[in-house]
């Protein structure tokens, strides 16, 4: 089943509950995909771009949220952060730090890289092997952890 078709099936469960924020944050991705799919030459996206799209709106609504925590605004970040978890059953299960050390650790063996100058290198080849499964945030600070 593509992600279109599980987000419309969601919708209706969604509507049916009455359930404004999941409604909400499954139409910004309904939104997002419909976007994608006018401006991508084929029409059709690949899952590795819908998960893309995904962790991009994630990453609107976490941000949004540490904005509104910044400004004492806990009534507008509850809503961003729960449309975060709706999105977020959409994604590939997040790996832990932990798992996430083990295998930039093993990337940084193989290429045998040293010091800040080879991250570029390390996040380039993390950021393949993770993707979906780790936000480059957490890729970043632990790669930067390790090569110091």
């Amino acid at each position: 089943m593509s992600l279109g078709a599980k987000i419309m099936d969601e919708m209706k469960t969604a509507m049916k509950a009455k359930d404004t924020v999941a409604l909400e944050a499954l139409r910004a991705i309904k939104s997002e995909i419909l976007l994608a799919q006018t401006s991508a030459a084929g029409g059709d996206l690949t899952s590795e771009d819908e998960i893309k799209l995904l962790q991009k709106l994630v990453k609107q609504r976490k941000d949004s949220a540490a904005i509104f925590n910044e400004q004492n605004r806990a009534d507008l970040a509850e809503p961003e952060l729960a449309q975060v978890a709706v999105i977020e059953k959409f994604l590939p299960a997040q790996l832990s730090e932990a798992e996430v050390e083990a295998i930039i650790t093993k990337i940084i063996a193989e290429t045998g890289a040293t010091g800040m100058a080879a991250m570029g290198q390390v996040m380039g080849q993390a950021s393949k092997e993770l993707a979906g499964q780790a936000d480059g945030k957490t890729i970043s600070t632990i790669v930067k952890k390790l090569l110091v």
